[in-house]
């Protein structure tokens, strides 16, 4: 696929973590999930400058790392991050590792994860299925308006079928960046896409799928309650309960969601008490 590839040395942004070292990789892929490139870039660069290695951040208290997660979200991440470096340190010698196995022990790195630090980090050829990948490979060869919820055996081969032989991670890298700029899940831009003659979508008409996914409203949701406690704890050292009580309405929801950060350790109580876990 040599238009996808031309396309993308023609295209592509100038993104930090692509110039970056094995380790830089790592941050931006536990960062990018779930996340927009435009709000991880300011964080990816204080993250950088504070841990340049796994061994910066592994020795730095997990209430650092957590702080400057911000407003990220999902900072579980940031927990599973700060533990990734402490086993890089202590297993690898402050080395990430290359080979797939070993990173997928790793906390908080699965399947996609793994492929992508081997494919952008160590130039490797892997079978990366992003969400922005699925979508190019579904319309393009499939026909259909959005991937399923996760790939199935036969979306796998359709892909591994498509890497060109003696790829060093750019296939990888080039279908990402066309999901993302120009196959883009609202409001594609079909014109402009190196793979307009051959997208069996375009060709049947664009159909959409008969099943919408339905989106998780953000506002009032279990997600929005932990990350207002999470807030109020990055902002002071240590808040009290009936500090913490004041920021959300919902009495069982607050409870609910006070009781999931103390649960995933990112969050401690002291007394009466409350602060980011060390």
């Amino acid at each position: 696929m040599n238009v996808v590839i031309e396309w993308y040395q023609q295209n592509k942004r100038t993104l930090p973590w692509r110039s970056s070292t094995p380790w830089g990789v790592v941050v931006s892929e536990f960062m990018l999930q779930q996340t927009p490139v435009h709000r991880v870039l300011p964080r990816w660069h204080r993250w950088m400058e504070l841990w340049p290695t796994p061994a910066d951040l592994a020795s730095a208290p997990l209430s650092d790392a957590l702080r400057e997660w911000g407003r990220l979200g999902y900072p579980r991440r940031a927990k599973r991050l700060h533990e990734s470096a402490q086993i890089i340190v202590r297993n690898f010698n402050g080395v990430v590792p290359e080979e797939i196995d070993q990173l997928r022990k790793l906390p908080g790195i699965g399947e996609y994860t793994a492929a992508a630090i081997s494919a952008f980090a160590f130039g490797n050829s892997e079978l990366v299925l992003d969400i922005n990948i699925r979508r190019l490979y579904t319309r393009c060869w499939l026909g259909k308006s959005a991937p399923t919820n996760a790939p199935n055996n036969s979306e796998r081969e359709l892909a591994r079928s498509l890497i060109p032989e003696n790829d060093d991670g750019t296939w990888a890298a080039a279908t990402m960046e066309l999901g993302a700029l120009i196959c883009k899940a609202r409001n594609p831009l079909c014109e402009e896409c190196p793979l307009m003659n051959q997208c069996l979508w375009r060709e049947i008409g664009y159909p959409e799928n008969e099943l919408n996914k339905k989106r998780v409203q953000w506002q009032g949701s279990d997600r929005q309650c932990r990350g207002a406690i999470m807030q109020a704890l990055r902002e002071k050292p240590a808040v009290t309960e009936a500090e913490l009580m004041k920021i959300w309405s919902s009495r069982s929801q607050y409870e609910k969601a006070l009781a999931s950060l103390l649960d995933d350790g990112l969050i401690q109580k002291k007394g009466k008490r409350f602060s980011l876990a060390n």
